[in-house]
């Protein structure tokens, strides 16, 4: 039998040796690309915070609603938008997000006040809904069980890869240009690019270069190369199923944990280097990436070492759980951050945590080893809407204890509480990593 590494394999409709297609990789890099997109429209606000609470002369409260008015949306549109990517499919779902929230990124260059601004976010939220849940049924559909975790760590990498490099080219628009700048340049770049996904984007089995080399070793694999859910109908029984099982319970809770300290990064991280570290703009701009970067390292590392274990034999429940818990306990080091006032030693710490988020971050795979086939995409919404539970709460909640204490120590302790929380989760509800079976 040749290794699984090989590139010739046989194929199982034909007598002859087959080279397989690399078809997959292409798809992963495309995941990548739309979620370098699909993070600049969330956290371009954080870039502009400073400036633009400034000149609209918004308060640290007024900001915090703002910063969480993506969240509200985005949390509530999760269920039904795992339910609309199920019946639609990825190709006219991402494709079609993706378009509405760039244009929609594009006309908060033109907001005036904290209404317009505020209700723009929302828009946002909503269009950006069935993002993740994509991302996660593509994976699901194209990649095998062995392959889950890197090609998890190369998409969300594209988080903190439009973040670490691009967020200095947005602080220079800033600086050069003014805010608006900002919103209207990523913005358009998410109209290019949802033209790119609607041309490119197929799932295997329609994919017309991938070959049945390629299809047999993702099937084989435990990819869901058919993927028919679109055709299927969804009871409520089926719905209520996602709420019983201590596996998706528990990864629910976790994912709270794990982006809460995302948030904290993606609101409030520029304004805190700028109130509490009195740095300038152009200097938080360079210094504010290299968290990013450690995140970026991060998530590829957590993605590599849960793909390693798997291949030396490990259990999936060590070899998906073990780099989610240390990520989580890891990132809540964020709080020592209180206890010293030297520049160079916060972005240390910070880089830290963050690192550990990213790490933690390949959290995705659990619902591709855990959500039932025909509820892919629901159960995605489901665990997308609980984790970002923590993109309405985090923004919100330091907003008031910044207003109230006019110091983010407070702040800090909060996030990485809720760190501390979603690792016990991991260790004491989640159990065994098992593919939930419906009745």
């Amino acid at each position: 039998m040749e290794s699984p590494n090989s590139e010739k394999v046989y194929s199982l409709n034909s007598k002859v040796n087959q080279r397989r297609t690399k078809v997959r990789y292409f798809i992963v890099f495309l995941l990548f690309l739309a979620t370098i997109i699909n993070y600049l429209d969330r956290a371009n606000l954080s870039v502009v915070g400073p400036s633009i609470g400034k000149s609209l002369d918004l308060s640290a409260g007024e900001m915090g609603l703002i910063f969480s008015a993506f969240g509200w949306t985005y949390a509530i549109m999760q269920i039904p938008g795992g339910w609309i990517l199920d019946r639609l499919g990825s190709k006219i779902t991402y494709g079609f997000s993706l378009l509405i929230w760039s244009i929609l990124t594009c006309f908060q260059g033109l907001a005036n006040g904290f209404g317009l601004l505020f209700g723009l976010r929302l828009g946002i939220g909503f269009s950006e809904a069935p993002a993740f849940p994509t991302n996660n049924r593509v994976v699901s559909t194209w990649f095998p069980q062995k392959e889950r975790a890197f090609a998890t760590g190369v998409f969300t990498a594209g988080e903190y890869v439009g973040l670490g490099f691009l967020t200095p080219i947005l602080f220079w628009l800033l600086s050069t240009f003014g805010w608006e700048s900002v919103f209207i340049v990523s913005g358009a770049a998410g109209i290019i690019f949802s033209c790119v996904w609607l041309i490119k984007y197929n799932d295997p089995a329609k994919d017309k270069k991938v070959n049945q080399a390629e299809l047999n070793y993702i099937r084989e694999g435990g990819g869901v190369v058919e993927n028919k859910s679109e055709r299927s109908k969804i009871s409520w029984s089926q719905v209520a199923s996602l709420f019983k099982h201590r596996q998706l319970i528990g990864i629910y809770i976790g994912q709270i944990g794990i982006t809460a300290t995302l948030w904290f990064f993606l609101t409030w991280f520029p304004t805190y280097l700028v109130d509490e570290k009195h740095m300038t703009i152009l200097h938080v701009g360079f210094v504010a990436a290299i968290p990013y970067i450690a995140a970026f390292i991060g998530v590829l590392f957590g993605g590599f070492l849960s793909d390693w274990m798997i291949h030396c034999g490990i259990s999936v429940s060590i070899s998906r759980k073990l780099p989610i818990i240390i990520g989580l306990l890891l990132s809540s080091s964020i709080i020592l951050a209180n206890y010293t006032s030297s520049v160079p030693l916060v972005i240390t710490i910070m880089s830290i945590a963050f690192f550990a988020q990213g790490m933690a971050a390949i959290s995705w795979t659990m619902v591709s080893e855990i959500a039932p086939p025909e509820l892919m995409g629901l159960a995605g919404g489901v665990f997308n809407f609980a984790g970002n539970l923590s993109s309405i709460i985090v923004p919100i909640v330091i907003g008031f204890i910044v207003g109230a204490t006019h110091s983010f120590g407070g702040a800090l302790a909060f996030v990485a509480a809720i760190a501390v929380i979603g690792a016990l989760s991991y260790i004491f509800i989640v159990g065994e990593v098992k593919r939930v079976k419906m009745e």
